[in-house]
């Protein structure tokens, strides 16, 4: 497995923060400061990783601010937004069962398998957080039986019957014509 693999997005560099190297920060944890409980972080952007420490950081508004170690001037600073903020991946705690972490449903083939017939999707390309519940937006690919991209709730036992990650499926019970 390479380093990068075992690498989970918890948030993003968003822009940079007055003239003291300091960076705003969204986060993807919940709640969102545990953020800054994960050391060290990898900033993944177009660029390559590179692994940063940050030495301070605070509440600003409905996100935060914090300061990379060695940067000090805006700059610098800049140099690091709009990259991914990411951990290693064992250092996320267990959950418990039936649960799972967005990263782990990205990815998935999606299968439905409604009125009884079994059809291909596609793939959960990413996940929206709505508010109401999660929803899944599953892509169609190369073996799926169209292109369409579908929105579908994340509410297992409803719509979400099973999740297999060894096998990387995921089973819904979800009208294809929708």
């Amino acid at each position: 497995m390479s380093a990068e693999s075992n690498l989970v997005n918890v948030g993003r560099i968003t822009a940079v923060y007055g003239v003291k190297g300091w960076v705003k920060v969204h986060s993807y944890t919940e709640p969102q400061e545990n953020l800054f409980e994960y050391h060290p972080w990898f900033l993944k952007s177009k660029h390559g990783v590179k692994k940063i420490e940050i030495d301070d950081a605070r509440p600003h508004g409905d996100a935060f601010v914090a300061h990379i170690v060695g940067v000090d001037d805006r700059d610098l600073a800049m140099q690091y937004t709009a990259a991914d903020i990411a951990i290693e991946r064992d250092l996320l705690p267990e959950l418990d069962e039936g649960e799972y972490y967005w990263s782990q449903l990205e990815g998935l083939v999606v299968f439905t398998q409604f009125d009884g017939k079994r059809q291909r999707l596609g793939v959960v390309s990413k996940i929206m957080e709505t508010g109401a519940n999660d929803v899944l937006v599953v892509a169609g690919d190369a073996g799926s039986i169209d292109q369409r991209e579908r929105l579908i709730p994340y509410v297992p036992d409803q719509f979400v019957l099973s999740i297999d990650l060894t096998v990387g499926e995921m089973l819904v019970d979800w009208d294809p014509e929708f």
